[in-house]
């Protein structure tokens, strides 16, 4: 898995501290909406671990979907039912007390085409910020975020290995390791590279306002 590269946008303030969050099972309930979305496709959703490889069976058979069909469906969903997630809770209240202290951009793995849909479903949540379309690591999107900011970064994302692109890429970069799903989280090992292991958008906010108070950088 590649980086894509560094986005185009958005403008950035220099010298604000930057926040890049993920929206799946972080901003949104992507768990919960594709497990919704699997029965109509004759499938359904028994965690067997953090990857979805593995948890999604055929109906009927309960034989598990082979891992070539993971990707494809998980697109699919993406492009349909994926556009109108609900949003994890105190995700919207967290973000507005943290936009007076720093610049938001939400980075997360959709086609170009979806951006502007899913910044839609976040903004009818309260979560108004620019989205950054991205595929593969994170790394070099962040890194490039990172340099037209010059401000500390936060970065908030539920997949590790996004951690450790991020860790190598942006090594200054404060990360959360967030998973709202709790069957999710009670399934994940924390990152290595987070300074925070959580499920919990209160606890993720005051640990950033802690971080900025100290110097954050």
């Amino acid at each position: 898995m590649s980086d894509r590269g560094p986005p185009s946008g958005p403008d950035l303030a220099p010298g604000r501290p930057l926040i890049v969050c993920d929206a799946d099972e972080v901003l949104l309930q992507f768990l919960g909406g594709l497990e919704a979305y699997l029965p109509g496709q004759g499938l359904y959703l028994d965690l067997a671990g953090y990857a979805l490889t593995g948890s999604i069976r055929r109906a009927g058979t309960g034989e598990p979907l082979p891992q070539a069909e993971v990707g494809p469906l998980i697109k699919a969903f993406h492009a349909t039912a994926g556009l109108d997630l609900r949003p994890v809770a105190g995700a919207a209240e967290a973000l507005s007390g943290l936009a007076a202290h720093a610049q938001i951009v939400i980075l997360t793995n959709v086609a170009d085409e979806l951006a502007a849909a899913r910044r839609a479903n976040l903004a009818g949540h309260g979560m108004d910020y620019p989205v950054v379309p991205n595929a593969g690591l994170k790394g070099a999107a962040v890194a490039a975020l990172a340099g037209r900011a010059g401000a500390p970064v936060f970065f908030i994302d539920d997949i590790p290995h996004h951690h450790a692109s991020v860790a190598e890429a942006v090594p200054g970069a404060h990360q959360i390791h967030f998973v709202a799903d709790e069957r999710l989280f009670r399934l994940a090992t924390a990152s290595p590279h987070a300074g925070l292991f959580t499920s919990n958008w209160a606890e993720t906010a005051a640990h950033i306002h802690d971080t900025l108070k100290t110097g954050g950088g």
